[in-house]
């Protein structure tokens, strides 16, 4: 059996005395203090990480005299000792019972007892450290210096000024995020912390970043705002107010993606995929046949065949299916391009051969809410899709979108690359240029600095790992 279980996460319980022992899972502490029985309060905390898991955990026990015992957790809190011969030596030499000894009355605990204790002491208890879903607070950490500063390495974008009110070191090849209401960024730092601050430079709370952290993003999960943190075999998602990271172990091969409002998590290789939800992965349900799953928004997930139609599948409710709705001369889909939050692009046929109409529907009732000018097949299939944070504009190649007027414009040999507030930033041949729906392009120096967002009226820009917020010119 433990040949077949994972090495991940890696688990270590350590009891320090009669009454205090400590958990650590993929680098997260979880101590457990001052409990009747600690061993088995630190059984509770990885039996719940096994139930996240869906599956039995390695973890390694070590004594407070240093003896260690390798064990396997199960999600139901059945313990086995993996044997060796140093091992056995040590729990026969007489002392105090160790790991193996508790390994093998696990299971009679949890037949007799096993239930009061769940309750009582895993999910209700009267200890906090017993309770794997309660995320601890975050720490008390050193402040990065903030300073301000002027910004003269680049041009900056159109709009701005040189005058930076605030600036920090990130982490290098990181981003910095912003929070939908533009109130927050967060960064990576250079010694290895996530930190967020208000739109003025003020730490609001920092945590230890986990190992191979990417950069941080701002999303949701169980229809609260969080921000997020993935790694090769984790997903950290920090709920604010001080509160500490909940933990959710990801599959090997699996990929954390944020095309929706909720991150949605698909393994290589695998058709299925799953979701975040009470802290834990919730397999997406009910995927019809030859369908792919596009992005999560809470606890569902939206769905699309090639030529249609789409689907909402929801955590413990039944499929919803929803038809886009055709455009004027259309001769059916062609087929369904990709989605961002309530926005699916579809390619309809026309009636000249290899010339679509692309469309941008709506995610909930499949009505329109853009109709791009049509366009030769292969030269739409290499369009980007760049929408902007808060659904007003976007850019589908050289197709401009203002959503609020519902209108569109085609901007010869547009791509776009990205956009903040109601700019969008792309390239013409080499050239870089900034417009707006219905405006003109701007060109702009090969080299000016794009925002990566917008906070409280001051663009973050990045330059040699660096983050400068600019004030408005």
């Amino acid at each position: 059996m433990a040949e077949k279980i994972p090495s991940w996460p890696k688990v270590t319980i350590r009891l320090y005395d009669d009454r205090n022992a400590e958990v650590t899972i993929a680098g997260r502490t979880h101590p457990v203090s001052n409990h009747r029985d600690p061993r088995q309060a630190a059984i509770a905390v990885v039996s719940g990480r096994a139930g996240q898991l869906g599956r039995p955990v390695r973890a390694t026990a070590v004594e407070s005299d240093g003896s260690s015992w390798p064990l396997i957790v199960h999600p139901d809190g059945r313990v086995d000792a993996v044997e060796s011969e140093s091992r056995s030596s040590t729990s026969s030499s007489g002392g105090r019972p160790g790991w193996p000894v508790i390994a093998g009355i696990a299971l009679a605990v949890v037949l007799i007892a096993g239930t009061t204790l769940y309750f009582t002491v895993f999910r209700d208890g009267d200890s906090d450290a017993s309770k794997p879903s309660e995320a601890p607070k975050v720490p008390t950490l050193p402040e990065p210096k903030v300073v301000p500063d002027q910004f003269s390495a680049r041009p900056v974008p159109p709009g701005w000024s040189t005058k930076a009110s605030w600036t920090v070191d990130i982490a290098a090849r990181s981003a910095p995020a912003v929070s939908q209401d533009g109130k927050q960024v967060a960064i990576l730092t250079p010694d290895a912390k996530v930190a967020v601050f208000d739109s003025k430079g003020k730490v609001l709370w920092q945590d230890k970043a986990p190992k191979d952290a990417l950069s941080p993003v701002y999303t949701t999960i169980d229809s609260k705002p969080v921000l997020a943190v993935a790694t090769p075999d984790a997903l950290y998602y920090w709920a604010g107010g001080g509160a500490g990271a909940t933990t959710v172990g990801l599959p090997d091969q699996a990929q954390v993606q944020f095309f929706g409002t909720s991150p949605l998590i698909k393994v290589e290789g695998d058709a299925g995929a799953s979701m975040v939800a009470g802290g834990k992965l919730k397999a997406v349900p009910n995927q019809p046949r030859l369908s792919t799953v596009l992005l999560a928004e809470s606890d569902k997930a939206l769905m699309a065949r090639y030529t249609g139609p789409l689907f909402w599948s929801q955590l413990d409710e039944g499929l919803q299916t929803v038809n886009p709705k055709a455009p004027s001369g259309s001769k059916g889909i062609e087929h369904v391009v990709a989605a961002s939050p309530g926005r699916a692009l579809v390619l309809w046929k026309s009636a000249t051969k290899d010339i679509v109409i692309p469309v941008v529907h709506s995610t909930v009732n499949g009505a329109i809410l853009a109709t791009c000018p049509v366009a030769n097949e292969a030269d739409v299939e290499s369009w980007q899709w760049v929408p902007d944070q808060t659904g007003k504009v976007a850019a589908w190649g050289n197709c401009v979108i203002d959503f609020a007027h519902k209108s569109t414009a085609r901007y010869t040999d547009f791509q776009p690359v990205s956009v903040t507030g109601t700019t969008i930033y792309g390239m013409v041949g080499s050239e870089l240029v900034a417009t707006t729906p219905g405006g003109k392009g701007q060109s702009l120096p090969a080299d000016t600095a794009r925002p990566w967002g917008v906070a409280d009226g001051r663009a973050l820009v990045v330059h040699d790992s660096t983050l400068y917020a600019l004030d408005k010119k």
